[in-house]
Order: structure tokens, then C-alpha cells, then sequence
């Protein structure tokens, strides 16, 4: 696996985690929400392509 994917991964959450602290202590819970489930659908957007490889890796190991 790829250390700059980590990075990437790992800055999305950070900055969503603020994000939503912000959102959250302004009294717009709804906005709140809707930008942890935009960061939720970027990071799996990211990480796709790594997801399809593990269950073509998975398919081979079992002679799927």
C-alpha cells in the first residue's frame, strides 16, 4: 500500500473532523452531517481501485 494514499486518507478525516467541530459549535448540525458523509464517500472514492484489487486477490487465493 501506498504511504501518500495513508496521507491523503488521513488528512481528509482531519480536516473533516474540524470541519464538523465548527458545523457542530455554530448550531448547523445538518451541515455537519452532510460533510462527514461527503468525507466518508471521498475517502471510499479514493480507495476504490485498492478495494477492487483485494477482492480480485481474494478471488485468485480461492479459485473464485
Amino acid at each position: 500500500m501506498d504511504v501518500s494514499l495513508i496521507i491523503k486518507v488521513a488528512g481528509v478525516g482531519l480536516l473533516v473532523a474540524v470541519g464538523h467541530q465548527i458545523l457542530t459549535r455554530a448550531g448547523r448540525e445538518e451541515q455537519a452531517m452532510l460533510l462527514s458523509v461527503a468525507g466518508t464517500v471521498i475517502v471510499l472514492l479514493m480507495l476504490v481501485d485498492k478495494i477492487s484489487s483485494l477482492f480480485g486477490t481474494i478471488r485468485t487465493a480461492f479459485g473464485l
